[in-house]
């Protein structure tokens, strides 16, 4: 839960932070929780909830709604091959070239490759279109491809 929230806000000390007060919480509505359901699923649900609502307090984010914008104004989001990617990149290099991702890329790409949310689940945690959802993973995974083939160069 702790990694999670941290990939989320970018900050150990809010991270470690937002884990406690959502234990706190979980515990304090753990009655509603019902008997045949996941706990450690439930409260990693609350802790991702309170780090996506930290980062939208803190304003990093700004969804952008990308089915009504003409392709001109879009950024740059050629395919980059993945056969084109050194297999010696070491875990410590991908996750820096993460960090280097914008905000909105960064977020999404951790909550579906790491965190297993599929498009819709996402969609719905960050209250925008599944659409915006599948173009912002598909720019984030180019960029994050082409951090990883220029770490060689």
């Amino acid at each position: 839960m702790y990694g999670a929230s941290v990939r989320i806000v970018k900050s150990r000390e809010e991270a470690e932070d937002i884990v406690q007060d959502c234990f706190i919480k979980g515990f304090q509505k753990i009655h509603q929780l019902e008997d045949d359901a996941n706990l450690g699923g439930w409260l990693k649900r609350i802790v991702i909830n309170k780090s996506l609502d930290v980062v939208r307090e803190k304003q990093k984010i700004s969804w952008i709604d990308e089915t009504n914008i003409k392709e001109k104004y879009l950024e740059d989001d050629s395919e980059v091959p993945e056969d084109e990617i050194d297999d010696s990149v070491s875990v410590r290099q991908v996750k820096s070239c993460i960090e280097k991702l914008k905000e909105k890329y960064r977020v999404v790409l951790n909550l579906y490759l790491i965190e297993n949310y599929n498009h819709r689940e996402i969609a719905e945690l960050l209250n925008i279109n599944e659409s915006t959802v599948r173009n912002q993973f598909r720019r984030g995974k180019n960029q994050l491809l082409q951090l990883i083939k220029n770490i060689k160069k």
